[in-house]
C-alpha cells in the first residue's frame, strides 16, 4: 500500500508513519551502538556542569532527523519546508557538536530558518505579529537544546508533544492530516530514541538532534495556528514543562547579568535531579507534566475563547506553584549540603 493511497484512511496512515518511525530510528541508533560509530561521531565529555559522570555518544540526531525527514517528506509533502529546515539544522549543528561553533554562526542559522518558514508560510496577521513570532520561534528552537540535559527529558517531551499535536490535528474542527502524519512521525522517532536514552542513557540526542526538534515543534506549531487548525496559545501549553523552566531561568540568568548560552545547571529539572530524586524520578514526574498540560490543552479546544485562555493562566499558575516547590527543595538541598561540608571539616 503506497503512501498516496493511506490519505483515504488517516488514522491507519498515522499509525503506520508513527511504528515505521518508531522502527526506523531504533533501528538506525542499535546500528551505530553495535557497530561502535556513535562514539565516532560525536561524545559528550563529563564536566563540572554535567549531570553525567561518563563518557556518551551524542548521535540521537542521526536517528531522529533521518528519519522524521524522510517520512514526512514521502507522508506529508506539503511539511516539505520544515523538513528540510531541519535537515540543514541538523547538519549545521553536527559541525557544532563535532568541532564546535560561535555563538553568531549558530543563532544565525537558527534564525534563517525561521525566517524563510515564515517568508514562505506567512499568517495574516499584522507584520509586528510575524515578528514576535520569529522571535518566539527563534527561542523555542535554543530552549529545546537548553533542556537536553537528563536522561528521558527531551526525548519523552518530543513524544508527547507531537503526540499531542497529532491528536489535535486529527480531532480540530479544521483538522490537517499532513500535520496529523508529519506530527506522529516525529513522535514515533523520538519513542524509538528514547529506547536508549531513558536512565541509564546508552545515547544522548545532542545539538544535531534537540536544535532541529526545537524548531519543528515551532513549526508544526506555527502552521497548525497558520492553518486554523489549533489557537496561538495551544503550542505553548503542549510544551509549556520545557517553555517555562528554559524562560524562567534564563530570566534569572540575565538579570544576574549572566551569559544565558553558557552551560550551568540552574534549570529546574536539574536541580530535581541534583537534589536527590535521580534522573528516573524527574524524568517521570516531568512526564506528568507533560501529559497533563498536553490533555488540558485538547480538552480546552472545544471551550469558548475567554474559557481557553482562563485554561492558559490557570496551568501557568500551577507550573509556578511547581516551580516554587523545587526552589524551596533545592534551597534546604543546598543548605543541609553546606551544614554537611563544614561538620567535616
Amino acid at each position: 500500500m503506497s503512501f498516496a493511497s493511506l490519505s483515504a484512511h488517516p488514522a491507519l496512515s498515522q499509525v503506520l508513519c508513527g511504528a515505521v518511525a518508531f522502527c526506523g530510528c531504533a533501528a538506525i541508533l542499535w546500528l551505530l551502538l553495535k557497530t561502535g560509530l556513535a562514539w565516532r561521531l560525536a561524545t559528550d565529555i563529563p564536566n563540572d556542569r554535567s549531570l553525567h559522570t561518563r563518557p556518551t555518544p551524542r548521535v540521537g540526531g542521526w536517528g531522529v532527523v533521518p528519519v522524521a525527514v524522510v517520512l514526512v517528506w514521502l507522508a506529508a509533502p506539503a511539511l516539505w519546508l520544515p523538513a528540510l529546515a531541519a535537515a540543514l539544522l541538523a547538519a549545521l549543528s553536527q559541525i557544532d557538536d563535532r568541532r564546535g561553533l560561535p555563538a553568531r554562526v549558530r543563532f544565525g542559522g537558527h534564525a534563517a530558518a525561521v525566517a524563510a518558514l515564515i517568508i514562505v508560510y506567512p499568517a495574516d496577521v499584522p507584520w509586528w505579529a510575524l515578528a514576535a513570532m520569529a522571535v518566539l520561534l527563534v527561542w523555542l528552537v535554543n530552549l529545546y537544546n537548553f533542556m537536553d540535559g537528563s536522561d528521558g527529558l527531551a526525548g519523552g517531551m518530543a513524544m508527547f508533544g507531537f503526540g499531542g499535536y497529532a491528536i489535535a490535528a486529527s480531532l480540530s474542527a479544521h483538522p490537517d492530516s499532513s500535520l496529523g502524519i508529519a506530527s506522529i512521525v516525529v513522535a514515533g522517532a523520538a519513542a524509538g530514541f528514547l529506547l536508549f536514552n531513558f536512565h541509564p542513557a546508552r545515547i544522548f540526542l545532542g545539538d544535531a538532534g534537540s536544535i532541529p526538534l526545537g524548531f519543528l515543534a515551532g513549526a508544526f506549531g506555527y502552521w497548525g495556528w497558520r492553518e486554523g487548525v489549533w489557537p496561538v496559545w495551544f503550542p505553548a501549553v503542549s510544551f509549556s514543562p520545557f517553555i517555562g523552566d528554559a524562560s524562567v531561568t534564563l530570566a534569572k540568568r540575565l538579570v544576574r547579568g549572566e551569559k544565558f548560552w553558557q552551560a550551568h545547571r540552574e534549570h529546574y529539572y536539574q536541580r530535581l535531579v541534583q537534589s536527590g530524586f535521580g534522573h528516573a524520578s524527574t524524568a517521570r514526574i516531568w512526564y506528568l507534566f507533560m501529559v497533563a498540560g498536553i490533555m488540558l490543552a485538547l480538552w480546552a479546544l472545544d471551550f469558548s475563547v475567554p474559557n481557553q485562555w482562563l485554561v492558559v493562566v490557570t496551568w501557568a499558575v500551577v507550573l509556578v506553584v511547581a516551580g516554587l516547590f523545587i526552589d524551596r527543595r533545592w534551597r534546604r538541598h543546598v543548605s543541609r549540603s553546606g551544614q554537611s561540608r563544614g561538620s567535616a571539616q
